[in-house]
């Protein structure tokens, strides 16, 4: 007995180990269509609504035109931040050049002789490979919208074929444990966006505020950058307070002032989405933080930027999935940050 579990316990390991190197190998098809899948979760409900009044190739065109043009807003919002943000670093470079003069001083007066470092860390290779990675990046992108796009239509296409094919299985049982589950996470992705886009335009108004009151340049770029990254939970809301603090820093010259930028701007960021989100998202979104953390950092390591805005929606449909079954509710109960009869 112990011998089969043993083996059996070997045999899933494996095959999870094999399905996440595929995930991985396999990220430029995959991540496209997870995140195409999510879109359709969440849109489905909003197409269904309007099918009532309208055709349904009006729905869904209108629709999905709705949805590019949200993730086109998104999209222009973060290139004219970042893009002012640039224009202030080369109206800016002197400041910059003072910094760097100031903390090579400090590091040499302290024993750290930084020059020879930089100059052989420095050099044209460096600047071609990174000219190369970012094509790279760019390349990338464009495929992930193109190939997203086409499966978002084909999938807003094949919903009411799909929804017909299963109502029709004679297994009653085996029926709604597949409608049962699919309606609880698409009604979780919609509380989810809605309580996300919520927050973040909240974040992003504190910010903007904060930025304006402390006199730091740029303050609607910041307050821009804070909504739209704070869509990647953890890694979107670290990089959205270390870069204004890094400008505060440049524009003050004072460590002290950036320092408490910095804190207040993480103290911001601590309040509204360690604070006031579970709150309003409820027990029905509860999830451990640990796991909310762990999904970011590990959907982002297999599929990059992209895995880290999938990954918690990815958490939410395991955790719901598990917990539609009595054999794997406990796996529900145990990744849950929040009472699970309440969250079902």
């Amino acid at each position: 007995m112990t011998q089969d579990r043993a083996a059996t316990a070997s045999l899933l390991l494996a095959a999870m180990v094999i399905l996440l190197a595929a995930a991985f190998f396999a990220r430029p098809i995959l991540a496209p269509v997870t995140f195409a899948i999510f879109i359709v979760a969440v849109v489905w409900p909003i197409q269904g609504a309007m099918q009532r009044r309208v055709p349904k190739l009006l729905a869904m065109v209108v629709t999905l035109l709705s949805t590019l043009a949200a993730i086109s807003i998104l999209g222009y919002l973060v290139v004219w931040a970042f893009g002012h943000v640039a224009q202030w670093l080369l109206n800016n470079t002197a400041r910059f050049q003072a910094l760097y003069g100031q903390a090579v001083t400090w590091l040499e007066t302290h024993g750290l002789a930084v020059q020879p470092l930089m100059a052989t860390s420095f050099s044209p290779a460096w600047i071609t490979g990174a000219v190369r990675e970012i094509g790279g990046q760019g390349y990338g992108l464009l495929s992930f919208v193109v190939i997203a796009f086409a499966f978002t239509v084909l999938g807003l296409l094949e919903v009411d074929l799909a929804h017909h094919n299963i109502q029709r299985l004679e297994n009653a049982r085996l029926r709604e444990s597949l409608l049962t589950p699919a309606k609880e996470i698409s009604a979780k992705f919609q509380k989810y966006m809605l309580v996300r886009s919520t927050m973040s335009a909240l974040t992003g108004a504190v910010v903007w505020v904060f930025a304006l009151a402390a006199g730091i340049e740029l303050a609607t770029a910041w307050g821009v950058i804070a909504f739209v990254l704070n869509y990647i939970p953890f890694i979107g809301p670290l990089v959205a307070t270390v870069f204004p603090s890094l400008f505060a820093l440049a524009q003050f010259e004072s460590w002290n002032l950036a320092l408490v930028v910095f804190a207040c701007l993480n103290a911001i960021q601590f309040f509204i989405g360690s604070y006031l989100e579970p709150r309003i998202a409820g027990a029905r979104l509860s999830l451990s933080p640990f796991m909310v953390l762990f999904a970011v950092f590990f959907w982002s390591f297999l599929w990059g930027i992209a895995g880290a805005f999938i990954g918690v929606p990815i958490l939410i449909a395991v955790l719901t999935i598990c917990g539609e079954h009595e054999p794997s509710k406990w796996i529900a109960i145990l990744l849950s940050g929040g009472d699970r009869n309440k969250a079902t």
